[in-house]
């Protein structure tokens, strides 16, 4: 009798972090961008939190949660409420700065109780879910003709952005708000001008 053997064949490895971070691309980004038509009030808001997640790498759940307060426009600082109650201040970039006074200024409903910064367009304008905030990313995303990405691709554009343009590892971490190194760590795999000296030829190819 033959004794049955799929319980001696180990279950495949499972590495941390082995995968690599997906991003989108710098064209793919600007088509995202490009699709949030600004003369409109969805256009306004969408624009805004897109330009949060891929220039400050905020998280789906970090955009929803900001409050009118927390954003400080004397100092051009803004504070993220993020994982396990963490409150961080990061510099407001200019460009992520204007997006936002023009969704305030131009697009937030003036009847809108609370202090979220963005809400839902339709009465009642409560506060975006993280969910809706994902489905901004989404929906730009059909728009633009691309294959759908969510928020957290766009929290890696931002490391991707960053290291190309010559952050190092610990100033991601810091902006992305790490609470480990070794998170940030694994965006060093995606850093293929410093890893392209380390790989050796392939067999048979010319030097």
């Amino acid at each position: 009798m033959t004794a049955p053997l799929a319980g001696a064949v180990p279950s495949a490895a499972c590495w941390q972090l082995a995968a690599l971070p997906r991003g989108v691309s710098p064209a793919d980004l600007a088509l995202i961008i490009d699709s949030c038509d600004r003369r409109g009030v969805a256009g306004r808001r969408d624009y805004a939190v897109i330009l949060l997640l891929a220039r400050l790498g905020l998280r789906a759940g970090e955009v929803a949660a900001l409050d009118l307060g927390d954003i400080d426009w004397r100092q051009g600082e803004i504070t993220v409420r993020g994982k396990g109650s963490r409150r961080d201040s990061l510099p407001l970039p200019a460009d992520v700065g204007e997006a936002v006074a023009g969704w305030l200024a131009e697009g937030r409903p003036p009847d809108t109780v609370g202090p979220a910064v963005f809400v839902r367009l339709r009465p009642p304008h409560g506060r975006l879910a993280s969910t809706s905030v994902s489905h901004v990313v989404r929906r730009a995303c059909a728009r633009a003709g691309i294959a759908a990405a969510g928020a957290h691709r766009l929290r890696h554009t931002a490391a991707a952005s960053m290291l190309r343009a010559g952050g190092t590892l610990t100033e991601i971490g810091q902006v992305l708000r790490h609470a480990r190194p070794g998170t940030t760590a694994v965006y060093a795999k995606a850093d293929l001008l410093a890893l392209s000296p380390l790989a050796r030829p392939w067999p048979g190819s010319p030097r």
